[in-house]
């Protein structure tokens, strides 16, 4: 029974060495099968060995070692070739993009010459077009892969796609960047050559001679063909504006001064103002969206109003009803009382509104005169503010008019041009940092004094530690001293100021007047007022110390009638800098953009100057308004201030009356200045003296308010007079 088993078919197939047997003659078969087959073919067709041949070319070796791995597969491991069917795709591609490759290469010479390494097959799949074909292959290649394994090559080609961009985005960056810098070298470099051909004195001597050679005496013509082709005379060209400036044309006439030999430079020197186009949609939807905000958080507002400037856009908001449900006490039925939304819950969505409405800076503020709450937030279409469009407004024209001292200031939240006058404010601070609009703001201000006053009516100081801001305005006639840029020279410069001070109201006393108005309207030769500029204040109160401040405290509380007035300028608002005494004699004070609101604080004695958006946009303080006044500075190119000060450089006027400002030797004030002691003065130390017979100097000092010299002066009299014990 067991031997008989084994005979059996299904015996001899569960023996290992039956089926070994059984697959090996199988595959003889197989092979020796093809082999005859191929002879057979190749016995038959003459030319089916070249055919074959020059059907793939080289394209045989892949197309092989593909199709066996395929049938070794099948053969032995079947289950391999249905699992990974994606490594059997990615082969058939392989295969494919091999083919295709080897097509784009032909030999000189052999079968091949005349189809390509990968066959006719592959020249029939690339095509005619080498780029075509270089396309097709290049999507075979991003698209098989993207088929195999979908998720991980999307992923990829998406990374690769945006770092591709983002490197073409930088590479652009650079070369816009580069092509910016070097057209400033090119427009710098062409102002430099047409200022240098414009001016003699900058011309090299051998251009010189070129320009201005003449033949010598002779033939008629020879002279007469030369004064043919003669060139005019060199013209001054107006210097190359970096900004949209307009440039003057060449026959501007200058504007004659009532009561002066001198002349102001024409309004046309300066760029002419903007137009601007206000669209109301956006404005309008800005509205919707800040009534819509603020409701969302259960406060209920309208905006009455809207006013656009050039950087800031004013929403009038009117806080709306609100109802409160109750019961009665009395009989317990229901009730509601209707109330004002408070102010307090809108200034508490501050951070809210900001977050929904995607402010970068807001700033609330009431409305003065108006039962509104200002909401200021930058403009959508901002606008410049240029000197000449504040210097043609009527308010600028009104102080030009009554013989004030004007500064085009900029334009407030509404567009409305903001000018001030100096000799009402009298003094001005001006605080912010780096950047902010301080040094285009005290470029304006003497902007304005050049364009209205002249030499004779108006002389500045300009202190300049940076020595870079004030410097190129070094020679105009309204100079009293070159730009200071020494501190130690300042201290010196001020205690001369406070005894022209001192001079000027001995003067005033002579003719019975109280200020310089009146003093210019009875005497025969009226004075000039002075403005006192600096640009940084710390450094001179580091260096300076109590003599700077002292100095300054006296002027700023004694300089308005006798016609000088302050124009101080700091980056760095703290107390150290701007003292409380400083501050509380310069009532007006100009706000940029500071750091934190400890600086706002002090310049301003509020918050609000940590808002601001910077590059001229100010917070403005004076006696006229109770809250600081949100204003967009104007502003002053360096081109127009080259012309300006070249307008004064070339006009030669007649000359002006000395000021003053040296110290006197062994003078320690201007009480020691004058020399000898009033009886006045004595008489007060009197009636001290014969208070306290133990008097000291420094009670003196205190009481009399007076220096130490002329003090113990005054002691000494009243020693010999008895009136003092000797010490």
């Amino acid at each position: 029974m067991a031997e008989s088993a084994l005979r059996s078919p299904a015996g001899s197939w569960a023996n290992p060495r039956f089926r070994f047997w059984f697959f090996a003659g199988l595959d003889a078969f197989v092979v020796v099968s093809a082999l005859v087959s191929v002879l057979v073919v190749f016995w038959i067709y003459e030319d089916a060995n070249l055919r074959t041949y020059t059907a793939l070319g080289y394209g045989w070796v892949p197309v092989i070692l593909w199709g066996g791995g395929v049938v070794a597969t099948l053969r032995y491991c079947p289950r391999f070739l249905f699992r990974p069917w994606q490594w059997w795709l990615a082969g058939a591609g392989a295969v494919v993009l091999s083919i295709g490759i080897l097509t784009f290469f032909h030999p000189e010479y052999g079968e091949l010459a005349n189809a390509s390494l990968g066959g006719r097959w592959g020249q029939a799949m690339v095509g005619e077009s080498a780029w075509l074909g270089a396309l097709k292959l290049l999507g075979v290649a991003l698209v098989i892969p993207l088929i195999v394994y979908p998720y991980s090559v999307s992923r990829a080609y998406w990374v690769g796609l945006s770092t591709t961009g983002k490197g073409i985005w930088f590479v652009l960056a650079l070369l816009a960047l580069g092509a910016q810098w070097t057209g400033r070298k090119v427009a710098y470099g062409v102002r430099s050559l047409a200022h240098t051909l414009a001016h003699r004195e900058t011309r090299p001597g051998w251009l010189t001679a070129i320009v201005e050679w003449r033949p010598r005496r002779g033939s008629a013509a020879v002279a007469a063909a030369v004064e043919v082709v003669e060139r005019p005379p060199a013209v001054k060209l107006p210097p190359v504006p970096a900004a949209p400036v307009v440039s003057p044309p060449a026959n501007l006439s200058p504007v004659p001064v009532k009561g002066s030999e001198w002349q102001l430079p024409p309004m046309e020197l300066l760029a002419p103002a903007e137009s601007r186009h206000r669209d109301e949609r956006p404005l309008k939807q800005m509205a919707g969206n800040i009534e819509k905000a603020l409701a969302d958080h259960g406060v209920s507002v309208e905006v009455a109003d809207i006013k656009a400037g050039p950087r800031i856009v004013r929403f009038g908001l009117m806080p709306g009803w609100m109802e409160k449900r109750g019961r009665d006490k009395g009989d317990g039925t229901a009730v509601s009382e209707r109330r004002r939304v408070q102010v307090g819950s809108i200034l508490a969505r501050e951070k809210d509104l900001a977050l929904a409405i995607s402010a970068p800076s807001l700033r609330f503020e009431p409305v003065p005169g108006e039962a509104l709450l200002g909401l200021e937030l930058p403009t959508p279409t901002p606008s410049k503010v240029t000197m000449r469009e504040v210097m043609e407004a009527q308010d600028f024209r009104k102080i030009v008019g009554k013989g004030g001292l004007p500064i085009a200031l900029g334009a407030d939240a509404g567009g409305e041009a903001v000018a001030m006058d100096l000799a009402a404010l009298p003094h001005v601070m001006i605080a912010g940092a780096t950047g902010s609009g301080k040094s285009v703001c005290i470029n304006s201000i003497i902007a304005s004094f050049l364009m209205t006053k002249p030499p004779d009516q108006l002389r500045m100081l300009m202190v300049d530690p940076k020595q870079v801001e004030l410097t190129p305005f070094n020679g105009i006639p309204h100079l009293v001293l070159p730009v200071i840029t020494d501190v130690d020279e300042v201290s010196p410069m001020l205690k001369g100021l406070v005894r022209e001070m001192n001079r000027r109201y001995k003067q005033m006393s002579e003719i019975n007047t109280r200020n310089i108005a009146g003093y210019n309207a009875k005497a025969k030769e009226p004075i000039p007022y002075i403005v006192l500029i600096v640009d940084e204040l710390a450094d001179l109160m580091m260096v300076g110390g109590a003599e700077v401040e002292h100095s300054l405290v006296r002027l700023a509380q004694m300089g308005r009638a006798s016609g000088i007035h302050l124009v101080l300028a700091t980056q760095r608002p703290s107390k150290e800098v701007v003292t409380g005494l400083l501050k509380a004699n310069v009532p007006a004070k100009v706000a940029f953009a500071v750091a934190t609101q400890v600086n706002a604080r002090v310049i301003l004695d509020a918050v609000g100057a940590e808002k601001l958006l910077g590059k001229g946009d100010m917070l403005l303080a004076n006696n006229d308004s109770p809250q600081p006044r949100r204003v967009q500075g104007t502003l002053v190119f360096d081109e127009e201030i080259e012309q300006l000060v070249d307008f004064w450089l070339e006009q030669k006027g007649p000359p002006l009356p000395a000021i003053n400002l040296e110290e006197f030797d062994g003078a320690e004030g201007d009480e020691e200045a004058d020399g000898g002691l009033d009886e006045e003065t004595l008489e007060k130390a009197r009636e001290l003296a014969l208070r306290n017979p133990h008097l000291s100097s420094s009670l003196l000092e205190r009481r009399l308010k007076i220096g130490g010299s002329r003090a113990g002066q005054i002691l000494e009299e009243l020693e010999e007079e008895g009136l003092v014990i000797p010490r």
